[in-house]
């Protein structure tokens, strides 16, 4: 009964909204760019949620993982705070099957995706997050199975200089710096960060690096130049991160760098979008970390991309199209010497008709892998304007993941690979209402996904090694809500957001006994957050967070922050993490911590 209580919450607040004098928001104006064809966000016939600057200054998160956390769809499994090690899910999928972009250039890592949060950048550094749900393929190619996130980070030096002290529980301390300037026609961001904690519990401590450099040469001329590097060091204890929970003295070590070389080139109609970029991981793991020699694994990746992305807009619509050539390398004491070449082509073309109302946009990218040979997958999306507030949309398309150096070769004493896998796929489809009016943005959606060859790790007796096989085929499908409303009190602006997800697994049978990779989903998730303001210079944030798996584990999760601007230079905040003191876990039984704060002091120059 609550969650039809929450639905008619949503209706109510939608419906009540067409008696107000709205207008419009900035939001609005936002160009999605992670796709081939940019629009502006209000005109796409996909789901997407944009997480903007002002989103991000205004939350509680303290990191990436911590943010994502706050959309319905998405969910975060972290193991330990502060984002040191977490899984990207959407919609139900797996960890392996999404894929995360900075500025457009793919972060995905062969040798496993509990890697892909590791390219997670600091918050002072991100302009914006666009996230989009569903079949992603098409746009991005493989990994993007169930969704893809796009980190935007600042190219603005405006407002970006800042220093920063945050301390808080078990004695966490934050220090950075931002630092923008101008040399000659170029632009250039600077950020530093160290991030460390003595852990909520045993051996669960944590030292976070990072460091960040964006330049932009050429900006006052056609093709302008941006240049982008970033390098990331984290270190914790794993107590139960992995294998089993009892196993208390895990350490885990990951070094990630990005340097990439990117412009845009534009010429009446035609749009260019070159790209250049070398991403690198390295992952230190040890079974016992004050005895490295009982098990120890070591893995260096290596990605080298070429991409380049355009559109054409012609009488007859606009036309994007790309090419993307990438190769990988892995070195690993467990998993070998290994590479891989990749290639992409996408093309798409965008339709509009009955006065630019409808729009259709039909497309395919076909793949090539060194060792998984050519795939092709088709997609089209459909919208249509009803009036200036209202839209409908649907799309339907072919998804696809190949496995991962760990599902292919990983050996343990008690897991095997099976270098005979074959690629995960998928069809998948939705279809939505979007309502904008300005103050008050409303979307429902209703999505489906047929999943075959699932990737697991069995067994047929309970002595046998764990092995990778293609055993699963599961059907999922779901309801998404959201709406999010903007207010005016005492000339303090208010907002009120609230999302619902629903997902239903149909899990086919699995003729082995043993599984290692049960389906444990989301199964209700409620997210919301309530941005106040009843003093000027004085804002509150407070973020609740419900889950239901289908496992049937439940939480309520309670976060809050207070903002105070001293002047328009110095800002103070407390934030409080897990204010009720919840007992809850994520994944694999790890305990998240209970309730913590921070104190926070920062000054823009």
């Amino acid at each position: 009964m609550k969650f039809i209580s929450l639905f008619w919450l949503f209706v109510l607040v939608t419906l009540t909204s067409y008696a107000q004098e709205l207008q419009q928001q900035d939001l609005d104006s936002v160009v999605i760019t992670s796709s081939r064809i940019d629009l502006p966000f209000k005109e796409n016939s996909r789901s997407i949620t944009v997480i903007s600057s002002k989103d991000i200054k205004e939350s509680p998160a303290t990191s990436v993982s911590d943010l994502l956390q706050q959309v319905a769809g998405v969910d975060i499994r972290r193991r330990g705070s502060n984002g040191m090690q977490g899984d990207l899910y959407i919609r139900g999928g797996g960890f392996d099957q999404t894929l995360l972009l900075i500025d457009g250039m793919k972060m995905d890592d062969a040798q496993t995706g509990h890697h892909t949060l590791n390219m997670a950048l600091p918050l002072d550094v991100i302009e914006r997050i666009e996230i989009i749900k569903g079949p992603a393929a098409r746009v991005f190619g493989q990994n993007a199975f169930t969704g893809a996130i796009n980190i935007v980070t600042k190219s603005n030096i405006e407002k970006v200089s800042s220093v920063g002290y945050q301390l808080g529980s078990n004695n966490q301390q934050l220090i950075n710096g931002t630092f923008g300037f101008n040399i000659e026609g170029s632009s250039h961001i600077v950020h530093a960060s160290s991030n460390t904690s003595d852990g909520y519990r045993y051996n669960t401590d944590y030292e976070n690096r990072n460091y960040f450099l964006k330049s932009t040469f050429n900006q006052n001329k056609k093709m302008p130049i941006s240049v982008t590097a970033s390098y990331q060091e984290r270190d914790f204890g794993a107590n139960g991160f992995y294998a089993s929970p009892s196993a208390k003295d895990q350490y885990e070590e990951t070094k990630t760098s990005l340097l990439g070389v990117s412009s845009n080139y534009r010429n009446g109609n035609l749009t260019l979008k070159p790209r250049l970029y070398w991403k690198w991981n390295q992952d230190m793991y040890v079974f016992i970390r004050h005895n490295p020699a009982v098990y120890r694994n070591l893995h260096q990746t290596n990605k080298i991309g070429a991409e380049l992305h355009g559109s054409y807009k012609s009488n007859l619509g606009t036309t994007g199209f790309g090419v993307d050539l990438a190769k990988v390398y892995i070195s690993s004491n467990n998993l070998g010497q290994r590479d891989r070449f990749m290639t992409n082509v996408f093309l798409e073309h965008q339709f509009k008709l009955l006065d630019d109302n409808l729009d259709i946009t039909p497309g395919v990218a076909i793949t090539y892998f060194s060792d998984f040979k050519f795939h092709a997958f088709p997609g089209i999306d459909l919208g249509y304007q009803i009036n200036d507030k209202l839209r409908v949309y649907g799309n339907i398309g072919y998804t696809y993941r190949i496995p991962t150096y760990t599902d292919l070769y990983y050996s343990d004493p008690t897991t095997l690979g099976n270098e005979n896998l074959d690629p995960e796929e998928a069809i998948a489809e939705e279809i939505g209402l979007k309502f904008n009016s300005g103050k008050l943005q409303a979307t429902a959606t209703v999505f489906n996904r047929d999943s075959r060859k699932l990737i697991d790790f069995v067994k047929e007796n309970d002595t046998d090694l764990w092995q990778a096989t293609n055993v699963r085929d599961v059907n999922t499908k779901g309801v998404e809500l959201q709406t999010d409303y903007t207010f005016n009190l005492a000339q303090l602006p208010q907002n009120i957001s609230l999302g619902y997800t629903f997902i239903d697994d149909d899990v086919k049978a699995v003729a082995n006994n043993f599984s290692r990779y049960s389906i444990n989903s989301l199964k209700h998730q409620v997210v919301g957050t309530l941005k106040t303001s009843f003093i000027k210079h004085l804002s509150h944030n407070i973020v609740y967070k419900y889950l239901e798996r289908t496992t049937g584990q439940s939480y309520i999760v309670l976060d809050a922050n207070i903002t105070a601007t001293i002047n328009q230079k110095l800002n103070l905040s407390l934030i409080a993490n897990n204010i009720f003191n919840q007992d809850y876990y994520e994944t694999n039984l790890v305990p998240m911590p209970k309730g913590n704060v921070i104190f926070g002091i920062n000054y823009r120059f």
